[in-house]
């Protein structure tokens, strides 16, 4: 395995086809604008990062969070009941990010957000990921997500600005398993065919920066696991991280548009992308939203969950139809 950033202080740039042994941010040649080098501590803290968890099947929803900007950490989880709508949800802000450990290994690492009433860990090795939580109490999560053998993540870095660039590393379309207890209730994701996606992302961002986001984990009307990531307004420098799976193989997609009401959002949303691959509707149940205005940083989050039926194709032409698969649909602005 390789590093991310080369012997010229530049990323590879584009998809890339192996799994990378680190994103060995210091290397990179970062200046400002004016093309001054900057070191030290400015570096340190211009690196951001996240990694993002869903899980779901026929009685739950589920997703998990760890954000790591330097200045401030954040983790939030929540719990969705299909049956009977009920959200459980719990976020927490870490100052200068106490109690976070983010490693620069997507494929090795551990991510992990600790804090009085609340632990988060995402530990990736050996093709899989666990996932621990605990909530005070009220919720407690031991989950699984496995790539089979044949399986191929997503891999990109395109530029951010002028002088950033973004890493991202996605999969869905995943087996889960494990077991979440939300209060009173237990819900069993290994007894249920249960499906998983995750999202593992860093660089120098753009100071602001904005994006909608899609993603589903489940099976076709025909019976063929399904995995798809679609995202607008990030990573569209020459390269796009917008992909299908279908039976664990990799087809990349063009440009995706988003169709939907920011300001009623809980309204159906439609998603296309430019080579006619994806034509989708996407039908929200719930959502987690979060407003926070700091001054120097910002952010506007609504993810919404809910379920997706439509006609995916793969450039072989091979077409598959899908019927209320679940998912989630994002529209988030951030400044930091």
């Amino acid at each position: 395995m390789h590093k991310l950033i080369l012997e010229n202080g530049q990323p590879q740039w584009g998809v890339i086809d192996s799994a990378l042994a680190e994103v060995n941010y210091l290397d990179y040649d970062l200046r400002t604008v004016m093309d001054k080098k900057i070191h030290g501590w400015r570096k340190k803290m211009g690196f951001n990062q996240f990694q993002f968890v869903g899980v779901m099947n026929e009685e739950v929803i589920a997703g998990v969070a760890v954000v790591d900007l330097k200045w401030l950490s954040n983790a939030f989880v929540y719990v969705y009941d299909v049956a009977s709508g009920a959200l459980y949800e719990k976020s927490l802000l870490s100052p200068l990010a106490w109690g976070t450990r983010f490693d620069n290994r997507p494929d090795t690492g551990v991510c992990r957000f600790s804090a009085p009433g609340m632990q988060v860990s995402i530990i990736a090795s050996d093709s899989r990921r666990r996932i621990d939580v605990q909530v005070g109490g009220h919720l407690k999560m031991a989950l699984v997500l496995q790539e089979a053998q044949a399986f191929v993540p997503l891999r990109l870095c395109s530029r951010a600005g002028y002088a950033g660039w973004v890493f991202t590393q996605k999969a869905a379309g995943l087996v889960a398993r494990g077991r979440i207890d939300c209060h009173a209730k237990q819900y069993d994701l290994g007894a249920k065919g249960s499906w998983g996606s995750y999202d593992w992302s860093c660089g120098f961002m753009r100071r602001e920066t904005n994006w909608n986001w899609a993603c589903l984990s489940g099976r076709s009307a025909c019976g063929k696991v399904v995995g798809l990531n679609l995202a607008s307004g990030v990573n569209e420098t020459g390269v796009t991280e917008n992909a299908l799976w279908i039976d664990d193989s990799l087809c990349k997609l063009d440009l995706a548009v988003f169709h939907f009401d920011r300001y009623q959002p809980q309204n159906p949303w439609r998603m296309t992308t430019s080579d006619g691959l994806v034509d989708l509707q996407f039908q929200p149940v719930g959502k987690r939203q979060e407003k926070l205005d700091a001054g120097f940083m910002a952010s506007n989050f609504r993810q919404m969950f809910g379920y997706y039926s439509g006609t995916l194709k793969d450039r072989a032409g091979c077409s598959v139809v899908l019927k209320s698969v679940p998912g989630f649909a994002e529209d988030h602005y951030a400044k930091w």
